[in-house]
């Protein structure tokens, strides 16, 4: 077995350590969702802290851990009646992001509930993390069909897997933790919902800490096992601490006055439903128990608010996570009851230091190297540089109408993408449109179809009894559609003609709309500006919509309309994504008025070639026309035929718009044939 990180060699990252030990001492809390960039060591903090957590209590032989003081009536492994206990470590189970779903939930086997009526189950992921952790790395990449199993294991404590009137349930509760990096796209809100904290972290800009880092790190891939051993005297103190603190949790008081600030910071900030005041109150009971205290205080209030409210107050998925200190300070100060006096001495190990001696940041072992440098502040990220190549007569960036809810766009025919929701494809899951044999492991049986091929051959198998005689080559697997994500790939045109600031701001709107709406259809978002003399790839292929909006909204306005270049650019970005992902089917969405006075002696002849390209590599393609005013020369329906695509004004782009009817890019196609 591999020697683990040492969590009191963690460097820095209170916030952090303090989300992961609140867990520890009370999994009521609901886990905890850490966000941060590439290489921060999210993953070392989370699976160093299985090695903290007190052995669980589990029946002998179960499967299903369950506990010997109170075993699940239901359990498949069951009835335990006095069944005799053990002691096991506690788990961290770890999903990975392209897990099936019968590693998550468990497998059913088929062949024997349909010839011998047996329940034979395969217990999966949920059933190994139940009393224990399940980490998911990249949750924000987790596919929605295993979110979905996620949500409901959750909400209910127990997993059901169904499978062709077969049921299996059985209990899973266990303490959820997330790590994602944003640039790579956000959370459903259902799922962010469900994470009790969340924690901002960064590498520190210290040179100092960040020589400690380096060093402890090296330390321990020379020789983990030593490495571990100078750290076990702080593992084993921290350790008591938590089982100090959970003995003490129960006795810990949550007053009137402070459920009050509770409830008063959560209306302030405007979070939805009541998970949150729910959240914040075992929050602050558990930093309350850390320091050693039996009354909950304002400090731990805040402190609560500080970790369970950020991902909460996001608006939209363009909004930061993050929480107004001193909003929270007045809503706080305003709501103030009576407060303890004194803080007694904590009483279990450590001494309970932090700020306000509200629980505060977990103590920094100085380990037997001395003491680690002090945790310096992060600064802001500075500010993205403007785009350059700025020609004379550029105009500053303007902000983005109010977005709005677009119409469907979608790409023609049936693909065989990642799951999602935007156009129609062969999946796992959705409705059953036939049935094929099984490639290797059967996981969505067609009853019909398989009843239908073992039947001529029940006589011939010496059939008997009632039972049916089933053989592996009489299994067929159900062939079903549903929905995919496909690759937006949007080509926005800053140039002078739609400098107008009212104009542009609308354009701005209504691509902000349709990224909105790809992110609600878990798309991969890509995005081209052309302005001035040439193109540029203002954002690579990514599933964060989030940046997407971030350079739209720094996106200047001003000189020539180079067509040609932005449709030339559009084609070699996706040129190389369909090497990089073949599945993922590819909507070119055209944002302009059609002009074309750039890039060439005849720049709307080249502009009519570029567009070709596209049209022969069978690209899906919309063109929204940006044109305004009572004379229109109609130039982006003329690029859109180019394209072989569709046309759609600003006004028609809109979901409750009179002036057209939903419009995809199929029946653009095949208006076009119709009018050859």
């Amino acid at each position: 077995m591999s020697t683990r990180y040492p969590f009191t060699a963690v460097v820095g990252m209170d916030d952090l350590r303090l989300a992961l030990l609140l867990n520890a001492v009370s999994p009521a809390v609901g886990g905890v969702l850490v966000r941060g960039e590439k290489g921060t060591a999210k993953s070392t903090a989370v699976r160093a802290l299985a090695e903290l957590l007190p052995e669980v209590p589990v029946v002998a032989g179960c499967r299903f851990s369950c506990d010997p003081a109170s075993p699940d009536p239901g359990c498949p492994d069951g009835p335990h009646g006095d069944a005799p206990g053990s002691a096991r470590p506690a788990r961290m189970v770890e999903l990975p992001v392209g897990a099936s779903e019968d590693r998550l939930v468990g497998a059913l086997d088929i062949e024997k509930a349909l010839a011998e009526g047996v329940k034979a189950f395969e217990p999966g992921l949920l059933a190994a993390a139940h009393r224990g952790i399940l980490y998911v790395d990249e949750v924000n990449l987790l596919s929605d069909h295993l979110i979905d199993h996620l949500l409901d294991a959750a909400a209910m404590g127990a997993s059901h897997v169904e499978r062709e009137g077969v049921s299996v349930r059985h209990a899973a509760r266990f303490l959820l933790v997330g790590t994602m990096n944003p640039e790579e796209g956000e959370l459903r809100p259902q799922l962010l919902d469900r994470f009790g904290l969340t924690v901002e972290v960064a590498a520190s800009r210290d040179p100092e800490q960040r020589v400690e880092v380096v060093r402890r790190r090296l330390a321990f891939e020379d020789d983990p096992a030593a490495f571990a051993a100078r750290w076990a005297g702080e593992e084993t103190a921290l350790r008591g601490r938590i089982v100090a603190a959970r003995a003490l949790l129960p006795e810990v008081t949550l007053g009137d006055a402070v459920l009050l600030q509770i409830a008063a910071t959560c209306a302030a900030f405007e979070v939805d439903g009541m998970r949150a005041d729910i959240v914040m109150a075992r929050t602050a009971t558990a930093l309350a128990a850390w320091a050693g205290r039996t009354e909950v205080t304002s400090e731990d209030v805040r402190q609560a608010a500080l970790l369970a409210l950020p991902h909460r107050r996001r608006r939209s998925p363009f909004d930061a996570p993050g929480l107004d200190e001193d909003k929270l300070d007045e809503t706080l100060e305003q709501f103030k009851g009576d407060e303890p006096d004194d803080d007694p001495e904590p009483d279990g190990p450590g001494d309970g230091d932090g700020p306000g001696g509200g629980g505060g940041v977990p103590p920094q072992a100085e380990g037997p190297d001395g003491p680690s440098p002090e945790s310096a502040e992060v600064p802001e990220s500075a500010p993205a540089p403007a785009p350059q190549g700025s020609g004379a007569g550029e105009r500053a960036a303007v902000k983005a109408a109010e977005p709005f809810r677009t119409k469907v766009l979608s790409v023609p025919g049936l693909g065989e993408g990642a799951a999602g929701r935007r156009s129609r494809a062969r999946t796992e899951h959705g409705r059953t449109t036939g049935s094929t044999r099984p490639r290797g492991a059967l996981t969505k049986l067609h009853l019909a179809a398989t009843v239908q091929a073992a039947a001529p051959h029940q006589r011939a198998r010496g059939r008997s009894g009632p039972g049916l005689v089933v053989r592996r080559d009489d299994l067929r697997q159900a062939t079903r559609e549903g929905r995919e994500g496909n690759l937006v790939l949007f080509a926005v045109d800053a140039s002078g003609s739609m400098a107008a600031r009212q104009r542009m701001s609308a354009v701005k709107g209504a691509v902000l709309s349709l990224l909105l709406d790809a992110y609600q259809r878990r798309d991969k978002v890509g995005l081209v500006t052309f302005r001035g003399r040439d193109a540029e790839v203002a954002l690579p292929p990514t599933s964060s919509v989030d940046a997407a909006a971030a350079r739209l909204d720094k996106l200047p306005t001003g000189g020539r309309t180079p067509l040609s270049a932005g449709l030339l650019k559009a084609h070699d970005m996706l040129r190389i994504e369909r090497l990089r992902d073949p599945s993922r089917r590819p909507l070119l969405v055209v944002v302009t008025d059609g002009r074309a006075t750039g890039g060439g002696a005849d720049p709307v002849a080249l502009a009519a070639r570029a567009a070709r390209l596209h049209a022969a590599d069978g690209t899906a393609s919309v063109v929204v026309d940006c044109e305004t005013g009572p004379v229109r020369l109609g130039l982006a329906g003329t690029l859109a035929r180019e394209l072989g695509g569709t046309a759609v004004t600003l006004d028609e782009l809109r979901a409750d718009s009179i002036a057209g009817l939903v419009r995809d890019v199929q029946a653009a196609g095949q208006t076009k044939r119709r009018a050859a």
